[in-house]
């Protein structure tokens, strides 16, 4: 089921009815502690005896308001609900409720992170008609925090490459990814990644698509690329593992809600 989320910034005036609350104690996640797994939908927290330190509108889904809220470090979870990790909720929440959940908890550190400036220590404002806060001294502004990132397939006739970065649990491997850094472009991000992380060079580089990633504040910008030339030289401070994968043979990949995996089986299917 397909939902029609519309971000916003300003809430309803009056709150008439349910809204979806991401409700955060750190980095976990306040869901109904039952198969359904779901986000708690209430007119307020308070229904369920909860007040949170801060708050902000995410905008509508289904035409149903959505707010990210931070709780107390010392909350007990009320009846039938649990604390989870937002990783843990990976492939468990339906996917538009995990990428809101990740809008969520991005927005959610911005605002407590952002209570003072970090120029002069001011106080800071929120503008009301952008994701944005000012200090009213100095006239720093900051937005939420976005941090871009490169992922790649690579591929080689019928085979493609993976990669185990040490990270990694002991069987997975996945296609090839990296933050870009000041000054790059995206495919200048994308020619170095992969000369440093396993030393080859490609042609051809072709854009994907996208997915918001929060672990932490990312963009993965998809692409697919051709091997050009070079052999496989694993950087070993990142790389455990890498090999070319025949499309009928491959290793233990990402979960399908995963952009990695979402590049994997468009190149499988071809």
């Amino acid at each position: 089921m397909t939902r029609i989320f519309i971000p916003g910034i300003t809430p309803p005036t009056q709150q008439s009815q349910p809204a979806w609350w991401f409700a955060f104690v750190g980095n976990k996640l306040l869901i109904r502690n039952d198969t359904s797994n779901q986000i708690p939908h209430l007119i307020s927290l308070a229904e369920i005896n909860l007040t949170p330190v801060r708050t902000q509108f995410l905008g509508t889904i289904d035409n149903h308001p959505c707010y990210c809220a931070e709780l107390p470090k010392d909350t007990v979870p009320p009846e039938g609900m649990i604390f989870r990790g937002l990783r843990e909720l990976y492939g468990i929440l339906e996917e538009d409720f995990f990428a809101l959940s990740g809008r969520a908890f991005q927005i959610m550190e911005w605002d407590r992170t952002h209570q003072y400036c970090g120029h002069c220590a001011t106080a800071t404002t929120q503008l009301s008609g952008d994701r944005a806060k000012r200090c009213p001294n100095c006239g720093l502004v900051n937005y939420p925090r976005l941090c871009p990132a490169i992922i790649v397939l690579i591929s080689r006739g019928e085979e493609l490459l993976l990669a185990r970065a040490n990270r990694f649990p002991q069987a997975m491997y996945s296609v090839l990814a990296g933050f870009v850094e000041p000054g790059e472009s995206l495919e200048e991000t994308l020619i170095r990644e992969v000369k440093e992380e396993v030393g080859i060079s490609v042609k051809n580089i072709r854009y994907f698509g996208s997915q918001p990633w929060p672990f932490p504040n990312s963009l993965m910008i998809g692409f697919t690329a051709d091997y050009a030339d070079g052999e496989i030289v694993i950087e070993e401070q990142e790389i455990a593992d890498a090999a070319w994968f025949k499309k009928d043979n491959l290793p233990q990949i990402p979960p399908k809600l995963s952009i990695a995996r979402k590049l994997i089986d468009a190149f499988v299917s071809s």
